[in-house]
């Protein structure tokens, strides 16, 4: 067993109760490949999860698996129903969005306003509307004479306008400069989210929306190597800086990776180590949620 294979969770460590995704033994293969391998993870209410894996790694499949795209194998409970059987009635509470190319460059945004009051039975019209007020949309304008980022703020009012249990985002803000991907995470915060409801999340840019996060789930080769609330991440998981005079001291207390500064300095991450001990070496930190993701990830990439 490598380092990686070290932080799989144990799938009875918690029990469905208040859970909004269950999943147990989740697996999709495909003709020439397993893209979801046994795949076992739990998603609370009212929490705020990213979902985050290299590419190939089995997010997009397993968010068609939860939103009833895809047939699978195993057990998958979302809002307490089987998305295979179940999706029309499921789909009444949940929401979906991939990316904000989706928009037909033609529509018009009173058209995208008509388009998503008729297919979803909890879009609020007049909270869209008095969102896109604060705006330069106006209803007339087509997706193709809007930016990029005002494109993001039409999406927004969709998303913000449907009162959806589980709103599931695949890479929504891919192609997006940083102010438009910053505006789209905050007001998702301060406009959209409650304890009534759970936001998935996958994303490249894991910096960008570590400070959303109540919960991280690392899916590498269809399995979920990572599963945990953010504040355990925090005290699981510890990076020290040491110089070279501790080095191997430092590296006798196994880390689970390491990667060097300028100036002899070397980075060293811990797992479940105690900060007290380690602090004995150099100067103790928590590590950021991308610099985690690369230490339990490398090999993958190879």
């Amino acid at each position: 067993m490598n380092a990686a294979d070290s932080h799989i969770a144990d799938p009875g460590a918690s029990t469905a109760t208040g859970a909004v995704v269950t999943a147990r033994g989740l697996r999709k293969a495909y003709k020439n490949k397993v893209a979801v391998s046994g795949a076992d993870f739990e998603i609370g209410a009212g929490r705020i999860v990213g979902l985050i894996g290299p590419n190939g790694a089995g997010k997009t499949t397993a968010l068609k698996a939860i939103l009833g795209l895809t047939p699978f194998e195993g057990q998958l409970s979302v809002l307490g129903k089987d998305p295979r059987t179940q999706r029309d009635e499921l789909m009444n509470d949940v929401c979906f969005i991939a990316d904000v190319a989706v928009l037909p460059r033609w529509i018009r945004v009173r058209e995208a306003i008509d388009f998503v009051a008729g297919v979803h039975p909890r879009f609020d019209r007049a909270k869209c509307e008095r969102f896109l007020a604060n705006t330069q949309l106006h209803p007339k304008l087509r997706v193709r004479e809007m930016s990029k980022g005002m494109i993001v703020q039409l999406h927004l009012a969709l998303v913000m306008a449907i009162d959806a249990r589980l709103l599931v985002l695949d890479e929504p803000t891919l192609g997006l400069d940083i102010l438009y991907r910053k505006q789209f995470y905050q007001r998702l915060l301060e406009d959209y989210f409650d304890e009534n409801k759970t936001i998935l999340v996958t994303t490249h840019q894991v910096e960008e929306i570590e400070h959303i996060l109540t919960d991280v789930l690392f899916i590498r080769d269809g399995r979920m190597v990572l599963s945990s609330p953010m504040e355990d991440v925090a005290e699981r998981y510890t990076e020290v800086l040491v110089g070279s005079d501790a080095l191997e001291a430092a590296r006798a207390l196994r880390p689970i990776d390491e990667r060097a500064l300028p100036f002899g300095k070397t980075v060293l991450l811990y797992d479940g180590v105690p900060r007290a001990q380690l602090s004995t070496l150099g100067e103790t930190r928590n590590p950021g949620l991308a610099d985690l993701f690369v230490a339990i990830m490398k090999g993958t990439y190879a």
